[in-house]
């Protein structure tokens, strides 16, 4: 579930957040940010939300601020949220970055509360994303 401010807000698109297939441009009703969609499914958009997994102790408790994501020492987004999973046994989080960042497997480094953390570019939903558990 995104959070309203942390995940998203009046400054996010939901090309960012990979609800393409939530967007009919082809309809014929004139909306407000109809052009502005059209041209950033024509561009592409610049960042995307990506799942991470940031490998340290276990979060306490969600974070209260915006942590900065880096690669190779340059800021390339924001973690928005974040939370440890019993049931994955990891912390994960949400984070908004370049979308030259997105690729699954992509190493960056956050610095959370109790320091600098190895964190890891995955696959959102966290649990089940391709669905195979429903299908078993």
């Amino acid at each position: 579930m995104l959070s309203y401010h942390a995940d998203a807000d009046i400054h996010t698109n939901p090309f960012e957040r990979g609800f393409d297939r939530l967007v009919n441009l082809g309809m014929e009703a004139d909306f407000i940010g109809n052009a502005a969609l059209r041209r950033i499914k024509e561009e592409g958009p610049k960042r995307k939300q990506v799942g991470l997994v940031i490998d340290c102790e276990p979060f306490t408790g969600p974070n209260t601020t915006f942590w900065a994501v880096t690669q190779n020492g340059a800021q390339i987004g924001k973690v928005t949220s974040t939370v440890y999973s019993p049931r994955l046994e990891k912390n994960i989080a949400l984070a908004m970055v370049d979308v030259d960042a997105t690729v699954l497997g992509a190493e960056v480094a956050v610095v959370t509360l109790s320091g600098p953390a190895r964190v890891t570019v995955v696959e959102r939903p966290f649990y089940d994303p391709k669905k195979q558990i429903a299908a078993a």
